[in-house]
């Protein structure tokens, strides 16, 4: 065969697995036998192999790729990938419609109603056609660039599908649709068969397991776990797309896999209609879902409504009855966090709830337990709050054998042996022993969290591992670390160990509002901070403070006051701040700068070309 003809043949080969993929994958058509499919793959890769010069990005044969990543990179949102806010009933349905019609007077009632996927978000972008890149949503504003592993996904095209009804400008500029990565509950169940059968340990559900898979560095073995991608909107607009509905048309159009179960309701009933349908049909999906999602049809109406806080506000997670099942309370114990709260929880007979295998449910507080009359023992009813959080719904009297224990809160904190206080103020019992490792385990953990340092690869079996190594007692040791230190613990190689201690120096230069939120400090919170690092605009402004003054900031209330006061003040607030000055721990000023803008509001709102609204807000600020 010429040159000439292996390029015809394999234009030919492409042109017909790009067919096999879009009948399959998005009209749920068979053309032809999967082994049919493979086969003329074969051959492709065959003639491509003779001849690599022939060979394209957009070719069926390079959706895996050949080396693995060392880590993902962090990639900005053109336009944020935003969450959702949920409703669970009818009457929040009906608040929040309200809510529209007051900001939208002239609001026709019409929603684009679509099942919720219970999968990862990501999104998938375009260059003149082809695929170019494929991030996760992260924290809405960045995410990570796993362009790799989302290639390796059939139902994803590597080229848009043609089409002459197709706006041009799609073919010719940046086109990027957002979705969910999601793993097929038949593929879940082989895939657990087939580590049973191997002795390894099953996954949890298949939307963990979906998300594990996209965050895997080697796309090999993510081609082999059989994900899809489905699509529920686009982050492009386009001239003619003005509604919802026609974003999910387009982007079937151009070769994408997009829900097949949405359409358009009218008001609060349609959408209440819709979600008792789909109560019970939800089983007979072939992924998992925990809701719907509820948007405002017409996308001009949509960029109007804006964002309230990180949500939109035209659009709505509505949540299904959770899903609730009935086990047994073996005990009940309590778990000590960073503020020295004692919390009850419930130790469980494993059993399943919304797909995965429930061992603990929280219990709240001793009156809480008391409440609900919960003992050792007890069969109980559990749910996922919102299909996320199991906690313990009631407990069922008549079964009782008579051997049930009635809960008795303990006196002394089960950690460090402190006895527990309680105010009249509070519900909950605290350990008051600051130096309890219950406390610095949470006060790390919290340290090195996602708003505060952000601290890569700092999780809690890592803190664990630290603590129990003793090579940190406290949040300030973790700056002297060296690679050896880190190196010597179990499950840590010499590149991991690299890896771990360079994310932390690399947080030695960090804004001072995540510095004071990483103190720990009882009541303050993130906005807290920020509120505080605006205010005194130095650490050693802040760390001079009085309570007056603290009194004197808006957002900062007496109890909040007192609570700051008392902490820079206190001998182990002190010693921390001197071993993190020590450590070369140096936060970044915040300025506030007088100017024309003072006192003014901003309401941030639609698709800005300078960057993301949380950027913008920045250089507002």
């Amino acid at each position: 065969m010429t040159k000439a003809e292996a390029a015809e043949r394999i234009v030919l080969l492409r042109d017909q697995i790009n067919d096999y993929r879009y009948q399959y994958h998005v009209l749920n058509k068979s053309i032809m036998s999967e082994a049919a499919a493979d086969s003329l793959k074969h051959e492709l890769s065959q003639l491509e192999a003779e001849h690599p010069e022939l060979v394209t990005p957009d070719s069926p044969t390079q959706r895996v790729a050949g080396k693995p990543l060392e880590k993902f990179q962090s990639v900005p949102h053109v336009v944020p990938m935003l969450s959702l806010n949920d409703v669970f009933d009818k009457s929040e349905v009906e608040a929040w419609r309200n809510r529209l019609v007051k900001l939208l007077p002239d609001f026709d009632d019409q929603f684009y109603v679509e099942i919720k996927m219970d999968g990862l978000a990501a999104s998938v972008i375009y260059e003149n056609g082809l695929l170019v890149r494929g991030l996760t949503r992260g924290d809405g504003y960045s995410g990570e660039d796993v362009t790799a592993n989302l290639r390796t996904i059939e139902s994803i095209p590597l080229s848009l599908r043609k089409s002459k009804t197709v706006p041009a400008e799609v073919y010719s500029g940046r086109f990027e649709a957002r979705g969910e990565v999601l793993l097929y509950k038949q593929e879940f169940k082989v895939l657990n068969e087939t580590r049973a059968a191997a002795g390894l340990p099953l996954f949890a559900n298949p939307r963990n397991t979906a998300a594990g898979t996209i965050r895997q560095l080697d796309s090999k073995l993510v081609a082999v776990r059989k994900l899809r991608f489905h699509v529920y909107g686009l982050a492009t607009e386009l001239a003619g797309i003005d509604t919802h509905e026609k974003e999910h048309n387009l982007a079937a159009e151009l070769g994408l896999v997009v829900e097949s179960h949405s359409q358009i309701v009218k008001g609060v009933a349609g959408i209440m209609a819709f979600a008792e349908e789909w109560a019970e049909k939800r089983k007979e999906l072939p992924y998992g879902t925990d809701g719907l999602v509820v948007t405002v049809n017409r996308n001009d109406w949509f960029r109007r409504l804006g964002v309230a806080g990180k949500a939109p506000r035209g659009s709505v997670a509505y949540k299904f009855p959770a899903e609730q099942a009935t086990t047994r309370v073996k005990d009940i114990l309590i778990s000590i966090g960073r503020t020295g709260a004692a919390t009850p929880f419930a130790v469980l007979e494993p059993t399943v709830v919304a797909g995965s295998t429930i061992q603990m449910a929280t219990l709240h507080n001793e009156s809480e337990i008391h409440r609900k009359d919960i003992r050792v023992g007890d069969t109980v009813i559990i749910q996922k709050a919102g299909d996320v959080i199991p906690e313990v719904v009631a407990s069922l009297p008549k079964l009782r054998t008579g051997d049930e224990k009635v809960f008795k809160m303990p006196s002394s904190c089960p950690i460090c042996g402190t006895k527990l206080v309680k105010t009249d103020k509070e519900a909950v019992w605290r350990c008051p022993n600051q130096n309890c490792y219950a406390l610095e385990r949470g006060r790390i953990i919290h340290f090195g969290s996602k708003g505060a340092f952000d601290i890569e690869g700092l999780g809690e079996q890592t803190v664990d591992a630290l603590l129990d190594s003793r090579l940190i007692a406290d949040s300030a040791d973790l700056f002297n670390l060296t690679i050896d230190d880190v190196a010597g613990m179990p499950r840590f190689a010499q590149k991991s160990a690299e890896n771990l201690v360079n994310a932390i120096q690399e947080r030695k230069d960090v804004a001072l509002d995540r510095y004071i939120y990483g103190l720990g400090i009882r009541h303050v919170g993130a906005q807290t901070a920020l509120d505080l690092a605006e205010y005194f605009g130095s650490l050693v402004k802040f760390r001079n403070s009085n309570l007056e003054e603290l009194q004197d900031i808006e957002g900062v209330g007496v109890v909040v006051a007192k609570s700051i006061a008392e902490w820079l003040s206190g001998k182990q607030g002190q010693e921390l701040l001197e071993k993190l000055d020590k450590a070369g721990v140096r936060p970044r000023p915040v300025k506030r700068i007088e100017g024309k803008l003072s006192g003014q509001s901003f309401v941030i709102t639609g698709t800005l070309e300078m960057g993301s609204r949380e950027q913008v807000g920045e250089r507002i600020k």
